[in-house]
């Protein structure tokens, strides 16, 4: 099976690109390593699958083997770039795709709109276009738990309305949503969307609250606290996430089992067990051996009180369910931070 899997030096993409590689596919990975956060952390997946040149000098356009992998190679190129994305599945003819790339983060979506239009709109359309063009079999999209927005009901059900959303890149990924179902309807491209929640581990992102809190508690300096601590989380271990995204990859949805005939499926994909955020904290100072110092402040903009995915469905049609528990994952996690694999380490 030939798969392209976008946003390939990204925290999910990249465990997701090796784990499929791993196991016998061919993997194409794309990303355009932008600099939304610092580029190191990029870099350090995209070794650890063992794509890499020299000073980290990737040319757009350029096609890099990887030295661990035969069957994984590397592209950069962005999404929005039309012209280079229809040549790449034109030339490579690719089975499946999973398209993992698009602008991240709800609160940077505030001050920089433009951002998720370009990456998460006009980038997704052209992904939906190049499979319609070139007979993908099969389209894997990444949307996210952020779309419940303003919803109160709990746990979260793929039923339940999601017309509220609380942050551009919420309504992004909403879109993303529609985009899909009405190409699965219009060409009978199959299609699955994964409401991806709250997700760490080792290379995870800097701008989340494991990664900050990390930092902050090794350091001495305060962690901030929103909400004053009362918010609640699914935190999801990685390798649980990329082995339901795989299982997700490998179940094509049937347009005979899927309402009014359209192959298109919407999944939550999480650990269905919430966690208070004091919890989460109080994991981490324990793994780290410090008790952290709490700034405590209100809500932010943008954000939502709790997260908490009902999972079940996942579950029963595609055989999803997670395994690594929380104090095993932060374990993971800060062995991981504290190691010399972590190229944020200071």
């Amino acid at each position: 099976m030939k798969i392209l899997v976008t946003g390939a030096a990204g925290f999910i993409g990249s465990k997701l690109a090796f784990c499929l590689a791993q196991r016998g596919d061919e993997v194409v990975g794309l990303d355009n390593i932008n600099d939304y956060y610092d580029v190191r952390l990029k870099y350090g997946r995209m070794a650890e699958c063992g794509i890499a040149v020299e000073n980290n000098n990737f040319a757009d356009g350029e096609m890099v083997q990887s030295v661990l992998l035969p069957n994984y190679r590397f592209v950069k190129m962005d999404l929005t770039d039309r012209e280079s994305l229809n040549a790449l599945f034109a030339t490579e003819g690719f089975d499946k795709v999973v398209n993992l790339a698009a602008q991240a983060g709800v609160r940077y979506s505030i001050s920089n709109p433009y951002a998720y239009i370009d990456s998460n709109i006009v980038g997704f359309m052209n992904i939906l276009e190049c499979c319609r063009h070139h007979s993908v079999a099969y389209l894997v999209y990444a949307s996210s738990s952020s779309v419940y927005g303003l919803n109160d009901k709990v746990p979260f059900s793929e039923d339940d309305k999601v017309d509220m959303p609380v942050s551009l890149y919420a309504a992004s990924k909403k879109a993303n949503e529609l985009m899909a179902h009405s190409y699965s309807k219009l060409y009978n491209l199959p299609t699955t969307g994964l409401r991806y929640f709250t997700v760490y581990g080792p290379w995870g992102r800097p701008d989340m609250a494991p990664m900050l809190f990390a930092d902050a508690i090794s350091k001495g300096d305060a962690i901030k606290v929103f909400n004053n601590g009362d918010l609640s989380r699914d935190f999801t271990y990685i390798d649980d996430i990329v082995q339901g995204t795989i299982q997700a990859v490998d179940k094509c949805p049937d347009a005979v089992a899927c309402p009014n005939n359209v192959p298109a499926k919407v999944y939550n994909i999480g650990c269905s067990q919430p966690v208070k955020l004091m919890d989460f904290i109080n994991e981490i100072e324990s793994a780290i051996g410090v008790e952290a110092k709490k700034e405590y402040l209100p809500m932010q903009q943008g954000d939502v009180y709790q997260t908490y995915a009902d999972t079940s469905r996942l579950e029963a049609e595609v055989g999803y369910k997670p395994s690594i528990s929380l104090h095993e994952g932060i374990k993971r996690f800060i062995d991981w931070y504290k190691s010399d694999k972590n190229p944020l380490k200071d």
